[in-house]
């Protein structure tokens, strides 16, 4: 581990309080480990609060705890800073091989986490919505839109909204007749906290797909599904944890799909058509 990061934590170790030490001793002793922990399962290792985690990213001069993951991601030498189905083999099948590797992993661990009596309570609330609306931000907002464009193919309730100006006035006026799926990896962005407490408390039903079962985002959801896929900081945008959202999506369609065969057949047959027309 870089010895600056070190001594930057040590620097300051006489003025935290007890419950930041209790964090720094962790982190010291358990860096790699640390690094793909969630705020909330981090307090929870150390026995503290997430406030605590917070304010020990502050003590140590951060914005927050983003930014410590991806010093912490640095801070580790070659070897370690890499998770380790994610080290680049040598020569072409090799290196095929390693990344495929990841991608079943993703989803093997995906469908392990998987709640079936949650995803069919989604599907339920999916057929008795007037509108339901994909919300995701950045990589997560790409999923979002390829679960809209899939959904498109067999009803024209569902939307897309990935811009949190629009999520916020929109989850304002929403009612009981309306279901927002969020998508968040970490489910610890605030623009997606404060939405979700908005629809909450106008009344719509929330449901959650993320990585991290006690994250902020996942308290306000009403259904909540897991994706199996890690993320290093310093490898954001992982092609796995899209891979992991794109399955759980598909589980979600395919079950709506079936549980309401007769519509969705007619409707995917319309929308090919349509698309067809427009193909020389």
């Amino acid at each position: 581990m870089s010895t600056n990061f070190i001594m930057k934590i040590k620097s300051v170790y006489p003025q935290l309080t007890k419950s930041e030490r209790k964090v720094a001793d962790f982190i010291l002793t358990n860096a790699k480990e640390g690094l793909y922990l969630s705020i909330t399962e981090l307090a929870q290792a150390c026995k503290v609060g997430d406030a605590s985690v917070y304010r020990f990213c502050r003590s140590i001069g951060l914005k927050g705890y983003q930014e410590f993951k991806v010093r912490l991601s640095l801070s580790l030498n070659d070897d370690t800073s890499q998770d380790l189905n994610e080290k680049i083999e040598d020569g072409f099948k090799a290196n095929a091989n390693t990344i495929l590797k990841r991608y079943t992993t993703a989803l093997t661990e995906t469908l392990m986490l998987m709640s079936e009596e949650h995803l069919l309570e989604i599907v339920q609330k999916i057929k008795q919505a007037e509108c339901v609306y994909f919300f995701g931000l950045g990589n997560s907002g790409l999923t979002a839109i390829d679960a809209r464009n899939k959904f498109n193919r067999i009803t024209n309730k569902v939307q897309c909204v990935n811009d949190t100006h629009l999520q916020a006035m929109l989850a304002n006026i929403m009612g009981e007749k309306d279901l927002i799926i969020f998508i968040s990896y970490s489910g610890e962005t605030q623009e997606n906290i404060d939405i979700a407490k908005i629809a909450k408390n106008a009344g719509a039903k929330v449901a959650c797909i993320t990585r991290y079962e006690d994250s902020p985002l996942a308290q306000y959801a009403d259904n909540l599904l897991l994706c199996g896929a890690y993320e290093n900081p310093m490898h954001g945008g992982g092609i796995e944890v899209r891979i992991s959202q794109m399955y759980v999506i598909d589980l979600i369609f395919q079950a709506y799909y079936l549980r309401n065969k007769e519509e969705s057949t007619v409707a995917n047959s319309k929308t090919t058509s349509a698309i067809v027309e427009t193909l020389y």
